[in-house]
């Protein structure tokens, strides 16, 4: 009763169910994997974040590219703004993610006579994307600032496509290679986002929120799942067998003809 396996049918339907089974596996480790790698970012998130404040030109120096064990370490750099290579960065979110505007990017000259990036802070837009916003003007004279070490915006990286021909002083991506060829000094890779300024200035750009470490999302409960189907699949495919056996022992028992009644 079990012949009907080889039918053209099942055969296709048995191959699909031990196709399923690697499939679903496979895609519950990925999900494990990205739970792992939640993990471990959060554990350095937090750990950088409750770093002592280092020298920025410790960490990197012009060309350097940050790793990914110094992202967002705590680092301090003492110099003036640069306000006349300043430039925003397009289509940036507040805090809340919903509302549109722009990053302030604003060269710090260091007492080496390097500069470093510094992401002051985002402002809303405020007119046609076409025209430089109004920018809160950056603090005058030597300021030290404090922020978290970033490394340099890439679209293979962040997603963000770099668009050609944009407005002068407005970018797409923060990226200190690209500002350098707009500096006539050396500039340190990665850049600072800002977080505290000596001497404390008012009406300033919105700070950018720290990054969320609280959450290790949903990656674990998905790779469970991914597992529990690859073990239905044997599980249902044994019971559509059955059921099948089934149907075809009550179809033979029954009788193909009615019997005639005699009149």
């Amino acid at each position: 009763m079990y012949r009907f396996l080889l039918s053209r049918q099942w055969v296709i339907f048995t191959l699909v169910a031990l196709t399923l089974i690697p499939t679903m596996i496979e895609l519950g480790f990925w999900q494990l994997h990205r739970h792992e790698h939640r993990v471990a970012q959060n554990a350095l998130i937090a750990k950088s974040l409750a770093s002592r404040a280092a020298p920025v030109e410790r960490l990197t120096s012009p060309g350097h590219e940050v790793p990914r064990a110094d992202t967002w370490r705590t680092v301090s750099a003492t110099g003036t703004y640069d306000s006349r290579h300043e430039v925003v960065v397009r289509r940036r979110t507040a805090a809340d993610e919903q509302t549109i505007g722009y990053y302030v990017l604003t060269p710090l000259i260091t007492k080496s006579g390097r500069a470093v990036l510094v992401n002051r802070g985002w402002i809303p837009a405020d007119g046609p994307l076409t025209r430089f916003p109004k920018v809160p003007a950056s603090p005058s004279g030597d300021v030290t600032v404090t922020g978290r070490l970033m490394p340099d915006e890439t679209t293979e990286a962040s997603g963000i496509k770099d668009k050609p021909g944009l407005p002068p002083r407005q970018v797409m991506l923060i990226n200190s290679k690209q500002q350098s060829g707009e500096l006539s000094r050396p500039v340190l890779g990665g850049y600072i986002e800002l977080t505290k300024t000596s001497p404390e200035a008012k009406g300033q750009p919105e700070a950018v929120p720290a990054p969320d470490h609280s959450s290790i999302g949903p990656h674990m409960a998905y790779a469970i799942q991914w597992w529990l189907f690859a073990a239905g699949v044997p599980v249902g495919w044994a019971a559509l067998v059955r059921r099948e056996r089934k149907d075809r022992l009550t179809a033979q028992q029954s009788p193909d003809e009615a019997v005639p009644v005699p009149a």
